[in-house]
């Protein structure tokens, strides 16, 4: 479906001079429950509904582009060919390139495994101990999951110990076909798909990352003055209720 989709304005698209000054392009990528195309094949979710709330109340156009790859789209982004990625980690390594909204949200990173292992690895509450006790981890090939995994990245691929996925569907049939002991990941797109696949999974207690996410806007191809219409917009819609109502109907605060 989203191969069918080459630019085109979203629905909440204003006109205008106001509009034109403020044209953010992005790339969606199917993240479900945040990003997906709906039974009437148009493209939703939470972020997507977020997204369009925000832009709408800032004056902004939202164009979206054809589906792209993670990998792809980072790098296109940092070449400055794409405006906007959504729910972004701010990073220092980041700023060099992009600069940050306020927080539109919150995101959890989970740890799950298989129901028969939940009270064996219940006691897991660093990656040092996963490391340490030899658990296999599939994780995600790209994104920010907090300092404590960064650091142990290099021990638990020198164990072979780690494996990546594209997506989380790719992660879920990766742990159901034995790659990995646990899994991690953003809790609601884990569950979802895990659900969806019809995959047993147990949230074990550590939760490895929580924090604000943001949405990200390149530093070359965008203007401080809409970061302000943006941040602006935000707290507006933040004030009159209607963000934290989008959130509530996906279960999400």
């Amino acid at each position: 479906m989203y191969a069918r989709i080459l630019f085109f304005a979203a629905a909440l698209c204003l006109s205008g001079t106001a509009a034109r000054a403020c044209s953010l392009k992005m790339a969606p990528e199917a993240w479900p429950p945040y990003i997906f195309v709906n039974g009437q094949g148009r493209l939703s979710g939470l972020d997507v509904e977020l997204a369009q709330a925000i832009m709408k109340e800032a004056g902004c156009t939202l164009q979206l582009a054809t589906e792209l790859p993670s990998l792809r789209r980072q790098l296109l982004f940092r070449q400055g060919q794409i405006d906007l990625m959504l729910a972004a980690s701010d990073t220092p390594e980041r700023r060099a390139y992009a600069r940050f909204s306020t927080s539109y949200r919150n995101e959890t990173v989970g740890l799950f495994s298989s129901p028969e292992n939940a009270a064996r690895f219940r006691s897991l509450t660093t990656f040092d101990a996963i490391v340490a006790r030899g658990v296999t981890l599939l994780a995600p090939r790209a994104g920010w999951y907090g300092a404590s995994y960064e650091q142990a990245i290099p021990s638990l691929d020198a164990a072979a110990r780690r494996s990546t996925f594209g997506s989380f569907e790719q992660g879920v049939l990766m742990f159901k076909a034995g790659r990995g002991q646990l899994i991690m990941g953003d809790t609601a797109a884990v569950r979802h798909e895990a659900r969806r696949l019809g995959v047993a999974l147990a949230a074990l207690p550590y939760v490895p990352f929580r924090a604000p996410v943001h949405l990200m806007l390149n530093a070359a191809s965008t203007t401080p003055q809409q970061l302000e219409r943006i941040n602006a917009a935000i707290a507006r819609l933040e004030h009159d209720g209607t963000l934290p109502a989008i959130r509530m109907r996906y279960g999400v605060r």
